[in-house]
């Protein structure tokens, strides 16, 4: 289980998040929707320390930290417990595939390099890139490079994988086989955090949604509850721009 309490970031005179609270179980699928600028990505940030936020407490499992005060030995145990998938892949380009999977193991894990590569062929077979082992970054399209992300953090083999907007960077054309490897992710129970804007992602696969804007939670629900009864105004308008479509009478 993951639980964030009152966490507080501010960059300059800008307060991006305003005491957020996020508790997420073992196996859901927490999708997080909301305008550019919410506070949706450096949330995902803070919570594996890419970002250090001003104040809160974050729980994994049985690591409880301050986010303020967490030692150097903390954080590393938080980042073991996290993996991220970026939205603009990150990869390494001097790095094969297979080398890109394999660095975080041999690297941060200290996994000996023989089993390292033995799980990494393994997710990347999972992600359907068995034959992309020896591929450069520069020979695969965006969807091949961002299956790569999300088999590097299913190797690491996390309390929670963060996904942030995975699927923003991609052609149109790409995007479908991105969410199919997500879809496959999540019907394996393993907890995911997902920033996006692919709604019908969020109503077919979220366990929950999540509303943000102006730095805080706005609503929170079950997909159809958000998507088709939401409660707060904001939502609704938030809503009606990205699905047109339909007409909220409440």
């Amino acid at each position: 289980m993951i639980e964030i309490r009152d966490i507080h970031k501010t960059f300059g005179h800008n307060l991006v998040l305003k005491g957020v609270d996020l508790k997420v179980d073992k196996g859901e699928v927490v999708v997080i929707v909301g305008p550019s600028g919410s506070g949706k990505t450096t949330l995902l940030r803070c919570i594996n320390f890419l970002e250090r936020a001003d104040a809160g407490e974050i729980s994994i499992g049985d690591t409880h930290v301050a986010f303020r005060q967490a030692t150097a030995r903390q954080v590393s145990t938080i980042r073991k417990q996290t993996a991220m998938v970026f939205q603009n892949y990150n990869l390494f380009n001097n790095m094969t595939a297979l080398g890109n999977v394999m660095e975080g193991l041999v690297t941060a894990r200290k996994v000996p390099k023989k089993e390292a590569e033995a799980v990494s062929r393994a997710v990347l077979d999972q992600v359907g890139l068995a034959d992309k082992c020896d591929a450069y970054p520069s020979q695969l399209s965006g969807g091949q490079q961002q299956r790569v992300g999300i088999a590097r953090a299913l190797a690491l083999n996390p309390e929670v994988i963060l996904f942030d907007e995975p699927t923003s960077a991609l052609d149109p054309e790409l995007v479908g086989e991105v969410l199919s490897v997500m879809k496959a992710v999540a019907r394996k129970h393993i907890t995911m955090v997902v920033v996006t804007h692919e709604m019908s992602f969020a109503l077919e696969i979220a366990s929950r949604v999540i509303f943000m804007d102006g730095g805080v939670v706005v609503e929170e629900g079950a997909p159809q509850e958000i998507f088709l009864r939401p409660k707060e105004e904001r939502t609704r308008q938030f809503l009606r721009r990205i699905l047109p479509e339909t007409d909220y009478t409440i």
